[in-house]
Formats: structure tokens, C-alpha cells, sequence
């Protein structure tokens, strides 16, 4: 387990902690979820920054140019950075699983109800304050649109380097099917706050073998300590109690 996990915090004794398995069959369809709306200005994308657990692209989240809406949410809520998480090898790597399969990696779009709270870390603190579309990646064809991300990584290999990132529409990484799964979690890094309403899309973005090997090529570490590769950056699936997952399809 990432050292970010060993510390007290890996037990909050929360009752809607995530990642969790989604269960098909105890899924919920729910008629009245509605699809969806995703509105992204590639002009909002500013950085790329290693934070020694992942590597996150973030946005400019001042105003409402990069939104999302519907769904199940009432709010609109603003893009504030997406990341990925990936395991060493392409067995595992997912942090959410489906009837307990993982993929090699999983995409995390975070976004902040920026209707009801003033900042982004208030929000983090609250019940409805975040909503993230997790998308699966699979083993298949190249992805056009991964790959801008993936050539700038060898800049971003050690921990706590920062690039600019300037014009990225991560729309072209959400798969087009609109289908999803919705449940109340937490956040899967500290401070394992609950306040995520988590969007799962139910069909998976396809990328090559070298676009996920580009991942593992990234360091835990910065430079000049020890090297030690950025892998298996995923946190450990946590107990559903008594949550509902729901489904927008039947």
C-alpha cells in the first residue's frame, strides 16, 4: 500500500468511504437520473503537476467556463483538475472494480459545487461539494486524445515538477456511451472526505499498452532521491454498508 494509505487516516470510520465494487445486479435503475451535460473550455487547462502520488492536470476554476450538469446532481459544479490512477501491470491498477474486475487504470474528473460554496476546499468538506466522473481504461487501440497528455509526461516524471498545460479538452477522454453508475463516497486521498458524488461511466475508453506504460514511467520521487516508480497509486476498496448504487440504464 502507497505510504499515503499507512497513516491513522486509513480508517476515517466513515460509513460512505470509496473506492468501492459495483455489483450490476445490486444496482439500482433509476428513471428519473437524467444524462449527463459536460461543457469543458480547453482554454481553462493551465498545468500538469507530479504531486508524488499522481499527476494532475489542472484548470482554471475562477469562473464557470468548465462545467458540469444533470446527472444526479442539482447543482452545476466546476472542473477543477482530473488524474489517474494505475496499477504495475495491466491486471489491476482501477481504484473503483465491476463485479469485481479491475481495469489497469481509472480516470478521476474532480469538479466543486461552486453554487453553494465560496472555494474549492470548502466544498472538499462538505456533502454535496464534489462530483467526480470516474472513467475505466482498457487494453485496446491508441487514444489521439490521451496521447497530447502522454508525450509532455517525461517532464513530469519527478515528484513536485509542474509544466504548463495549456489547451486540453479532457471531454476526449469521456467515453461518448452517456450510461453511468451514481453513489455517495468519499474522496480516495486525503482527507477522505465525504462529500463526493461519484459518477462511474459504464463503458471504458480504450488506450494502448505504451500510452499506459508512459504512466509507470513516472516517479514517487523527486529528483535526486532514490528512484521509485509511480505505480499501483490506487487506494483499496472500501465496504459499501448501506449505500445504493444506482443505474442511469437498465
Amino acid at each position: 500500500v502507497h505510504p499515503l494509505w499507512q497513516s491513522p487516516l486509513t480508517i476515517p470510520g466513515g460509513t460512505r468511504q470509496s473506492p468501492i465494487n459495483i455489483q450490476w445486479r445490486d444496482s439500482v435503475y433509476d428513471p428519473f437520473l437524467k444524462p449527463l451535460k459536460i461543457s469543458y473550455d480547453p482554454t481553462t487547462c493551465l498545468h500538469i503537476w507530479n504531486n508524488g502520488y499522481s499527476f494532475l492536470v489542472e484548470f482554471d476554476d475562477s469562473t464557470d467556463r468548465s462545467i458540469i450538469v444533470g446527472g444526479p446532481l442539482e447543482n452545476q459544479y466546476r472542473l477543477k483538475q482530473f488524474h489517474f490512477h494505475w496499477g504495475a501491470i495491466n491486471e489491476w491498477g482501477s481504484e473503483h472494480t465491476v463485479d469485481s474486475k479491475f481495469y489497469p487504470a481509472e480516470l478521476h474528473l474532480v469538479h466543486w459545487n461552486a453554487v453553494v460554496y465560496p472555494t474549492f476546499e470548502e466544498a472538499v468538506m462538505e456533502g454535496n461539494g464534489l462530483a467526480v466522473i470516474g472513467v475505466f481504461l482498457k487494453l485496446g487501440a491508441h487514444h489521439e486524445g490521451l496521447q497530447t497528455l502522454v508525450d509532455v509526461l517525461p517532464a513530469v516524471k519527478h515528484k513536485d515538477t509542474v509544466i504548463e498545460f495549456d489547451v486540453f479538452d479532457p471531454s476526449c477522454l469521456i467515453p461518448s456511451c452517456p450510461d453511468y453508475w451514481t453513489y455517495a463516497g468519499s474522496l480516495t486521498t486525503p482527507p477522505l472526505t465525504e462529500s463526493v458524488t461519484w459518477i462511474i461511466k459504464k463503458k471504458p475508453i480504450e488506450v494502448d499498452e505504451n500510452q499506459l506504460e508512459a504512466f509507470r514511467m513516472l516517479l514517487f520521487t523527486s529528483d535526486g532521491e532514490e528512484e521509485k516508480r509511480m505505480v499501483d497509486n490506487f487506494r483499496p476498496l472500501q465496504p459499501l454498508m448501506n449505500r445504493t448504487v444506482r443505474s442511469s440504464f437498465q
